[in-house]
C-alpha cells in the first residue's frame, strides 16, 4: 500500500450500507471470475479507499461511494489490485489481456507502440517496453507513485495502459518536439473536466484532427513529420530541407497555433463547453500523429524523393 504522503489530502465519503453492500458485491463477483487472486476483503477496501482518494482531486465536483461503483471496472480493478498485492497470478492475466480491435495481447501493443514513437531504434523499443513494466509497481522518480497505483478502476485498464505507456514516452520526446505538451503534475490522467465523456470527446477530437491533417499542404506535413515522426530538431529539419532555422521555427509555431485554433472550433461547435481546451487538444494528438497513415514513414519517405531529398 502506498503511504499517506503520495496520496492527495481530501476526505473521504462515510461507508454508507449501500456502499458497503455495493463493495461486497464487486469483491465476491472478482473472486468468482478469478478465484486464484487470493485478495482479502481488507485489502481490497484498502486498495478502493486509496484509489478514490486519487480520483476525487480529478473531478469538478464529489462523488460519493455508489457514483465511484457504478463506474468501477470490476474485474480490471481486481486484477490491478492483485499485481500490486504482488500474485503472480494477476501478472498472468495481466500479460495476456487481449486489446483493440486487432485483439493482441497488452505486450505486443506496448510494443507496436515503441515501433511508432521510436520507428529507427529497435534496441529503444524492448528497452521502452522493458521499462514500462519494471515501473508499473516501482516509482520512477522520488516522491511519485508507480503506475498501476494511478489506476482508478473507473475506465478498462489494458486501453488505460497503453496510454500511459505513450504519454510517459512522449514526455521524455516532447523537448525535441515543441509541437507536444502534456500536463505535468500526472501524465496517467487525462483531463479532469471532461472525464465523464472523455470517450465521446476523444472520438470527436480525432475526427476533427484528422480532417485538419489532411487539408494541410504537403510542405507543412512533411515538416509536421521530420519533427514528430522522426523526432529531429528544428536545426536538422532545416538542415535537410536547406532553410534557414528560424523558417522551420515559425513554420512549427504556425502548425501548432492553426492546429489549436481548426480543431478548437470543431469541438467548440460540437458541443465543447469544459476548459483548457488548447491543453486538452496538445495532450491527444501524439496518439493521432502516430497513427495516421499521412505521417507514416513510407508517406514522409515520398515527401522527400518528391524533392529531391533523402531522410
Amino acid at each position: 500500500m502506498p503511504t499517506s504522503v503520495d496520496v492527495p489530502i481530501v476526505s473521504l465519503p462515510p461507508w454508507t450500507p449501500i456502499a458497503i453492500a455495493r463493495r461486497t458485491a464487486a469483491y465476491h463477483y472478482s473472486r468468482i471470475q478469478f478465484p486464484s487472486l487470493t485478495i482479502s476483503a481488507e485489502s481490497y477496501r484498502e486498495h478502493l479507499e486509496r484509489a478514490l482518494l486519487t480520483y476525487l482531486p480529478k473531478l469538478p465536483k464529489p462523488i460519493d461511494w455508489v457514483e465511484f461503483f457504478d463506474g468501477l471496472y470490476a474485474l480490471d480493478w481486481t486484477i490491478c489490485c492483485g499485481c500490486v498485492n504482488g500474485l503472480d497470478r494477476a501478472w498472468e492475466v495481466l500479460f495476456n489481456t487481449r486489446t483493440g480491435r486487432s485483439d493482441c495481447l497488452l505486450v505486443d501493443a506496448l510494443r507496436a507502440r515503441a515501433t511508432r514513437l521510436y520507428p529507427r531504434d529497435e534496441d529503444k523499443q524492448e528497452n521502452a517496453v522493458a521499462e514500462f513494466w519494471s515501473h508499473l509497481l516501482v516509482p520512477d522518480s522520488v516522491g511519485s507513485r508507480p503506475v498501476l497505483q494511478r489506476y482508478d478502476g473507473q475506465r478498462p485498464l489494458a486501453p488505460w495502459l497503453i496510454r500511459v505507456f505513450q504519454n510517459w514516452h512522449l514526455s521524455k520526446l516532447r523537448v525535441h518536439s515543441p509541437v507536444m505538451t502534456l500536463a505535468d503534475d500526472d501524465i496517467a490522467w487525462p483531463i479532469p473536466t471532461q472525464r465523464s465523456t472523455e470517450t465521446r470527446w476523444h472520438e470527436f477530437f480525432v475526427m476533427a484532427a484528422r480532417k485538419w491533417l489532411a487539408e494541410l499542404p504537403e510542405s507543412e506535413r512533411l515538416i509536421l513529420g521530420l519533427r514528430w515522426r522522426y523526432k529531429m530538431s528544428q536545426r536538422e529539419v532545416a538542415a535537410l530541407l536547406k532553410v534557414h532555422e528560424g523558417t522551420i521555427s515559425r513554420q512549427t509555431d504556425k502548425l501548432r497555433d492553426h492546429a489549436l485554433e481548426v480543431i478548437g472550433e470543431q469541438l467548440v461547435s460540437d458541443g465543447w463547453t469544459g476548459d483548457d481546451l488548447n491543453t486538452y487538444i496538445l495532450t491527444e494528438m501524439g496518439g493521432v500523429l502516430l497513427d495516421d497513415p499521412r505521417l507514416s514513414a513510407e508517406q514522409l519517405q515520398r515527401l522527400l524523393q518528391a524533392k529531391g531529398l533523402r531522410a
